[in-house]
């Protein structure tokens, strides 16, 4: 009996991937190493990668930590790597899912590579493919077959198992193997916690990472653990009938803003009644946000940390009020307490709409009304997130994100130098070893910066 999953990731070649996936590949990479970059600088990741260095040292094989260059094994690597990106909440994601894949996709793929030797461009770039597939449809049926609300760790351990199955070249039956012991293992733990309690635990893509290596490495040595039922169960059959026909990759979002993707309706809102009026944040008397439930769970309005001004939405929607955006900068260090942005916050009420609430997840929707110190109510027209698929950020905005988050961190050079690496990935030979120092040589803030903000903010 074939599996679709198994068939399709062992299969996969560069020319079976259209022009449209490599690109959106592309921009996967480069704005998840942009915010990997940038949340070396959180508290959060200095955490996890000593704990990597001090309890997942390298033993048969090694890889380093991104951005760090320190030696560990290929788990503690994908460990580290998706904690860090998961740091900063400006990664990719997938709407149906409620989740992200990069996040855990992108750290696993090169913690494989660096072990296990790498591979040219287009490889590295099929991969990539690959791994956002498997996992979008693992997220998929998981939310569609189980009760509870998962942390994304739960299913992107299985695209991570599926890239260890790839790299150590593992038959069908170990393959198999693989993704149901990174389906079981992997951290079935609850997102909306998380969302009513901020903290360094965030969507649970670190612990995926690590699941879905280790179940690699386990299958590899004779380790059993099919079936993955998210893989190979009926009721999964029609989500994983169009692999490699219909691409999901080409769905995913991208985050102007680092902060939780269900807030950033809420902040398109916001800014467009202040443009379209020409408003100061000194005008704004109270600000009413209505949205989908889920999104009113965000109620951090004074958050203490990051976490918690990540998982908030009035505090981004202040901040892009009395500045125009969010960045780092507003969400870490002195920015938690800037007291123009707290007034705001602090006055913030929530509504739900029940055409909102059925609109969820598929769409995230909210609208906005200031309350003027002039008597004045001004309601903008009902706001989605930008960055979605139907209304992609462009490709001078992804840049000009990426080298925001990055150039503080690795400096403008070598960030220029990494953004064309991965530009020139199609056509790069077999020597990719300039690319893979630029992800993995250490990073030092190279001045005052928004990540050495965001890390002042978890002390």
């Amino acid at each position: 009996m074939g599996y679709p999953a198994v068939d399709f990731l062992h299969a996969l070649r560069f020319d079976d991937v259209p022009v449209s996936v490599v690109r959106l590949a592309e921009r996967c990479l480069i704005d998840t190493l942009g915010v990997a970059a940038a949340g070396t600088g959180t508290r959060l990741s200095r955490i996890i990668r000593d704990h990597a260095v001090r309890h997942f040292g390298p033993g048969h094989r090694s890889a380093r930590i991104l951005f760090d260059g320190r030696a560990v094994s290929p788990l503690g690597a994908a460990l580290a790597g998706a904690a860090t990106i998961d740091s900063l909440d400006a990664h990719d994601g997938h709407p149906l899912t409620k989740g992200h894949v990069g996040v855990a996709v992108v750290p696993a793929l090169l913690a494989y590579l660096d072990a296990e030797g790498p591979v040219n461009g287009r490889e590295l770039l099929t991969r990539v493919a690959m791994g956002y597939e498997i996992g979008t449809r693992a997220g998929i049926v998981l939310h569609a077959t189980s009760p509870d609300y998962h942390t994304s760790g739960a299913w992107n351990a299985v695209a991570c198992a599926a890239l260890g199955a790839r790299a150590l070249a593992l038959d069908d039956e170990r393959t198999r193997h693989a993704l149901g012991i990174a389906e079981y293992h992997g951290p079935r733990s609850q997102m909306m916690r998380c969302i009513d309690h901020p903290t360094m635990l965030k969507d649970g893509s670190g612990w995926g990472a690590l699941a879905g290596v280790q179940a690699a490495y386990l299958a590899a040595d004779g380790f059993t653990g099919a079936p993955a039922l998210t893989v190979e169960q009926p009721e999964a059959a029609d989500t994983w009938a169009d692999l490699g026909q219909r691409w999901r990759i080409l769905e995913q979002y991208f985050k102007p803003y680092p902060v939780c993707r269900w807030g950033q309706p809420a902040v398109e809102a916001a800014l467009s009644v202040v443009r379209g009026h020409d408003l100061r944040a000194d005008d704004i008397d109270q600000v009413v946000v209505t949205t989908f439930h889920e999104a009113t769970r965000l109620a951090a309005h004074s958050p203490l940390d990051t976490e918690q001004a990540q998982y908030s939405l009035p505090f981004p929607v202040a901040a892009s009020l009395v500045y125009g955006t969010v960045g780092p900068e507003q969400i870490g260090g002195d920015g938690l307490r800037d007291p123009a942005i707290l007034r705001l916050s602090r006055s913030m009420v929530f509504r739900e709409s029940d055409d909102f609430n059925r609109r969820f997840p598929a769409e995230r929707w909210a609208q906005v009304t200031l309350h003027l110190r002039d008597g004045r109510r001004l309601a903008s027209e009902p706001a989605t997130a930008r960055g979605d698929a139907a209304a992609p950020l462009s490709d001078d905005e992804i840049s000009t994100k990426f080298r925001s988050l990055a150039s503080p961190v690795l400096g403008r050079g070598r960030a220029r130098r990494l953004e064309a690496a991965v530009g020139a990935l199609v056509s790069a030979g077999g020597n990719m070893n300039r690319f893979f120092d630029d992800v993995f040589d250490p990073s030092e803030p190279t001045g005052v910066n928004a990540t050495a903000n965001v890390a002042a903010a978890s002390h």
